[in-house]
């Protein structure tokens, strides 16, 4: 590998080509770490810089320990302060090329998760003429504790900040500040909607695409406000910025444990109890409803689905089936179904190729399209969590047609009217149905006839 210097606005970058011919920029801060004074702060431009920063291995992550003993996507969790970076993966570093740009946040709960994973590798997005932009941002306490002496949902300022660095420095990388898709998966998903609600984020994306998207519910201020209150009373530290910002790492931890163990205190709190929130200003309304009843995104291309089975491996299967519905299933389809309604562009999927790795045998889970959409079935980690020999020809269809929403704003299926309800089916036989989620919708409908939340 050669290395290549690109000149952002803040300084000069050094990458590398890569033996396929493409390039790549890891761990450049879009914004200045946040410690300090600055733990708690709204995200600050970085500080110029004159000299080649190396951008040939990833930053820092927030993820300080992954989610999990066993998490389905293989989630690096790499010390350090300047956990505000992102990774850009370019197929050449030409201001002219003008190439369309997908910029991917990661899921993890909103507490955890890494850009740094192998699984959003952008090798093949550049192979077919896509930029890929990961971003890194503030998770758990440190991002979405409602702080009465603190901005409120600070991780939601970090992808704004994020993406503002795209618009103004992704030419530089041979992308298109103007052909920007946003997307993600679970957390990242749900942070597509809400950056759909928040309207500072407005103009910095001209689609999204929202895989497998959860979004706390109910959302409220007063909901954030009831979970700081938990966080004192469990703890015994006041939920401000002054009480926590010289706590190491480590303690922070265990007072977010504290604060999300379940309990009789907690069983009307939403979960995930760290989330971003509608507080008023930023995120004016809860997201769902913002989405459901209001306008907000409606001018903007939308993709957006799930797997069939996200929760199913939660013991016992029926609370996982539950739990599948009500976080992922019955809210996209809502968001489907009034987005059609208003004449929205919409497009609904649901995947269903079942994995046949050991612990996920049988089932469509959570997480497990993620290969096929990057075309990365050759990923580690990835036999670990779909089986042996996944199909390549469902990559082929799958990343294809996130390349040519990206690119062309049309997935390539019908979108999702009221008349026809066309809804992608990806399986071993990629075909596209018409209202193949009659059943959830009739169960999950009101009485005026529109999807409940």
């Amino acid at each position: 590998m050669t290395d290549t210097v690109v000149r952002t606005g803040h300084g000069p970058v050094r990458g590398e080509h890569r033996t396929d011919g493409t390039l790549r920029f890891l761990g450049i801060p879009y914004a200045q770490p946040p410690v300090g004074e600055l733990r708690f702060a709204a995200p600050v431009p970085p500080t110029p810089w004159t000299e080649p920063l190396d951008a040939t291995a990833y930053g820092p992550t927030a993820q300080r320990r992954a989610f999990a003993e066993v998490t389905t996507i293989p989630e690096p969790s790499i010390p350090g302060e300047g956990v505000l970076n992102l990774n850009v993966f370019t197929p050449a570093a030409d201001p002219e090329a003008g190439l369309p740009v997908l910029v991917w946040i990661h899921g993890g709960g909103y507490v955890a998760g890494s850009a740094a994973s192998p699984w959003y590798d952008g090798a093949a997005f550049n192979r077919d003429g896509v930029v890929l932009v990961s971003i890194g941002y503030r998770l758990g306490i440190e991002g979405f504790l409602q702080l009465e002496d603190a901005p409120d949902n600070r991780g939601v300022r970090d992808w704004v900040a994020a993406l503002e660095w795209v618009r103004d420095n992704i030419a530089a990388f041979g992308g298109d500040p103007a052909e920007v898709t946003v997307a993600g998966q679970s957390a990242g998903g749900g942070a597509v909607q809400t950056l759909l609600a928040v309207p500072a984020a407005q103009g910095l994306f001209r689609a999204a695409l929202s895989v497998s998207g959860a979004v706390m519910r109910p959302q409220g201020r007063e909901v954030a406000e009831k979970v700081s209150a938990l966080f004192t009373s469990r703890t015994g530290v006041p939920a401000t910025a002054t009480a926590l910002r010289d706590l190491t790492d480590d303690e922070l931890l265990v007072l977010q444990d504290q604060l999300v163990e379940p309990g009789p205190d907690s069983e009307a709190m939403p979960m995930p109890l760290l989330a971003p929130f509608a507080d008023g200003e930023l995120v004016p309304e809860p997201v769902h409803e913002a989405l459901v009843d209001g306008e907000a995104g409606a001018d903007i291309p939308l993709m957006l689905g799930f797997t069939a089975h996200e929760f199913h491996m939660i013991e016992p299967p029926a609370l996982g089936a539950a739990l599948t519905d009500e976080i992922f299933r019955v809210p996209a389809l809502a968001i489907a179904e009034a987005r059609a309604n208003a004449g929205c562009p919409t497009w609904l999927y649901q995947f269903e190729w079942r994995a046949t790795a050991p612990a996920f045998e049988g089932l469509a889970h959570h997480c497990v399209d993620l290969p096929f959409a990057f075309d990365l079935l050759n990923a580690p980690g990835v036999p670990e969590a779909l089986g042996d020999h996944p199909p390549q020809p469902l990559a082929d269809a799958l990343h294809g047609s996130w390349v040519r929403f990206v690119r062309h704003l049309d997935p390539s299926w019908p979108s999702y009217t009221p008349d026809t309800r066309a809804t992608r089916i990806w399986s071993a036989e990629p075909r596209t149905a018409h209202d193949p989620l009659r059943d959830l919708r009739e169960s999950s409908c009101g009485r005026d006839g529109g999807p409940g939340a």
